[in-house]
């Protein structure tokens, strides 16, 4: 515990509710964090305010804070430029920073008298060849080059032109037609270059303006009657034609935008970005952010941190989800690009898809630090939007009541980690309190007991003493107006939603306070829930049915001259099981708790009416 809450509690009181920017210092004066607020006072007196309540990396955060300094300043606008100057300043230990680490590629159109046009992971410094670039992606570059290659039928042998023109016959290339035959010495110098300009605008403007480019130069050749060069360009225009109809992750109808989605678990995160320019994807860059506080505040920060260290600023950035103080970040980036920048949260169509994406790809990475599949994160990342929560439900507690007429009555809690069942975290109840087959109350009771345990066991942040992300019940808007009280009584804000079933009892449905969410259309999540709700039954029922199967056969045993309710409840704890209990001979059975001799062997004879095995 931080030994110096008290003194930062009372230095916030003297703080004014302005706009500006706070800085968090360790015992040492290190600026740890810097963050802007709207009202200084509100704004930092929250981090040192029921801190158990905070996430994990602010918990630790605020563990560290020593001291801290605020800057006011004329308006909220203003605070976040200059929280973005401090933050590159500074580069607090607790704040979003992008690491400029990756290696860069390019694409390298050299200085022959016919140029290639190939892939390359670095510039050569002297060598007069033209390059493109940079880019992160090592795949869009490939692809490119192989893309531009093909569409122009370029040579990509390892003869020297023109010293090896008219030796040997053409190669297998240029008879299935994938090279224009440059070796045959039929294409003049001129042509050549005409051809890699082509291929050039392709690269750079796009298939939309190259195809139009060569639209033109193909009438202008019809038109002076050079209809041999006017096919060549009819065939090129078809080859990108064709491309661009099958090969959608490099072509797109969308304009020049960026494309953001950000995946986290509960130590990691991953953010994937990707450019489109002239409707191609260009590059995909993939940025390991570490934990996260919530993900509309990572996407400001993510934003901020990218475009303020010197980036190409788009028009458009479309998001996987809302960002933290959207406005003023478009502003900013506005003023930056000196034209308008719209923040696009994209619900249909190719922008919708490039997103989904952008996420697909940043699961993936993701899947790789915690040794989970992308789809599982995915599945995670696409439940957290549909429900409007605050962060990935990383730990998902679900329950179930299951009851066999009003004898039995239990209840089942399973749990799910990073999208997998967490086994050694089940638990089993018992209803105690509720009288008949009252499914809200014994769930009422079944939640309050388990929250009564996590503020007995909450310092071992294990078991009970760990708040879920999010709890799911099995049933509907009843069952979660019958909890959520429970929750608000002890100032507990953890996401609650029912499992709806149809009347085939499969999921059909979450529900919450303000009704139905359907979940048929997300795949992922629908996937999902279905898991969590079929597993909380499966245990719940077993339990279930063990107990009652226990209750029966305590019952049979009351039949046993001798034995009542307490000492036929006594025999099946200290036996454990009714195997166990009918193995055991008179000897063993007379050692049990409460039982004699006498009565031990009439239990015997009453369990073994045919006698003794010889």
């Amino acid at each position: 515990m931080n030994d110096r809450l008290e003194y930062l509690r009372e230095k916030t009181k003297q703080l004014p509710l302005e706009p500006g920017v706070y800085l968090m210092k360790d015992a040492a004066g290190k600026i740890i964090y810097v963050g802007k607020a709207k009202a200084l006072k509100n704004r930092v007196s929250s981090y040192f305010r029921s801190i158990d309540k905070h996430t994990d990396k602010v918990y630790r955060m605020v563990q560290n804070v020593h001291d801290f300094t605020t800057i006011v300043t004329a308006s909220e606008f203003e605070a976040l430029v200059l929280e973005c100057s401090l933050i590159k300043q500074h580069r607090p230990k607790y704040n979003i920073l992008l690491k400029d680490d990756k290696g860069y590629h390019y694409i390298r159109v050299s200085r022959e008298e016919y140029p290639r046009i190939t892939a390359e992971k670095q510039i050569f410094a002297g060598d007069g060849a033209k390059y493109l670039g940079p880019y992160t992606s090592s795949f869009v570059v490939t692809q490119t080059v192989d893309e531009v290659n093909r569409v122009f039928l370029l040579p990509t042998c390892r003869k020297k032109f023109p010293a090896d023109f008219q030796k040997g016959r053409p190669c297998l290339n240029y008879h299935i037609k994938q090279c224009i035959g440059l070796c045959t010495g039929r294409i003049s110098r001129a042509e050549y270059a005409d051809i890699i300009s082509q291929a050039q605008d392709y690269i750079q403007g796009g298939s939309a303006g190259a195809l139009k480019k060569m639209n033109e130069q193909m009438e202008q050749a019809a038109e002076a009657l050079d209809f041999e060069k006017a096919a060549a360009l009819r065939d090129r225009i078809r080859a990108i034609g064709r491309l661009s109809d099958h090969q959608h992750v490099v072509f797109t109808t969308v304009p020049s935008q960026d494309v953001l989605a950000i995946v986290q678990n509960a130590q990691h995160s991953c953010a994937v970005l990707i450019k489109i320019r002239n409707q191609r994807l260009v590059d995909q860059q993939e940025y390991m952010l570490g934990e996260l506080d919530s993900l509309p505040g990572a996407r400001r920060d993510f934003l901020l941190s990218l475009y303020s260290a010197g980036g190409e600023i788009p028009r458009v950035v479309a998001m996987d989800g809302p960002c933290d103080d959207a406005e003023l970040v478009e502003r900013y980036l506005s003023e930056r690009r000196d034209a308008k920048v719209s923040l696009h949260l994209p619900e249909r169509g190719e922008s919708l898809r490039l997103v989904q994406m952008a996420s697909a790809n940043a699961a993936q990475q993701l899947a790789h630090a915690v040794e989970r599949t992308g789809r599982e994160l995915s599945a995670l990342d696409e439940l957290s939007r549909l429900l409007g929560l605050p962060r990935t439900p990383v730990y998902i507690e679900a329950y179930d009541i299951s009851n066999m007429g009003q004898d039995t009555l239990v209840g089942g809690m399973v749990v799910f980690e990073n999208g997998r069942p967490l086994k050694s975290a089940y638990k089993k109840f018992t209803i105690k309190t509720v009288a008949g087959t009252d499914d809200y109350g014994s769930m009422r009771e079944v939640l309050a007991r388990r929250l009564e345990r996590y503020r007995e066991e909450q310092e071992s942040g294990e078991g009970f003493g760990r708040l879920p992300d999010l709890i799911l019940l099995d049933g509907g808007k009843g069952h979660v107006s019958a909890v959520q009280p429970l929750l608000e009584e002890r100032d507990l804000p953890i996401p609650l939603f029912g499992m709806v079933k149809d009347k085939k009892h499969r999921t059909r449905a979450i529900a919450g306070d303000g009704g139905e969410i359907s979940i048929s259309q997300n795949r992922g999540a629908f996937t999902l829930v279905s898991k969590i709700q079929d597993e909380v039954h499966r245990f719940s029922i077993t339990f279930m049915k063990q107990r009652h199967a226990k209750g029966s056969f305590a019952t049979r045993l009351t039949q046993a001259e001798g034995i009542g309710e307490k000492r036929a409840a006594a025999l099946l704890r200290h036996f454990g099981t009714q195997k166990a209990l009918r193995e055991a001979d008179a000897d063993a059975l007379a050692k049990a708790p409460g039982m004699t001799a006498p009565a031990a062997r009439r239990l015997w004879d009453f369990l073994h009416p045919e006698g003794p095995t010889e």
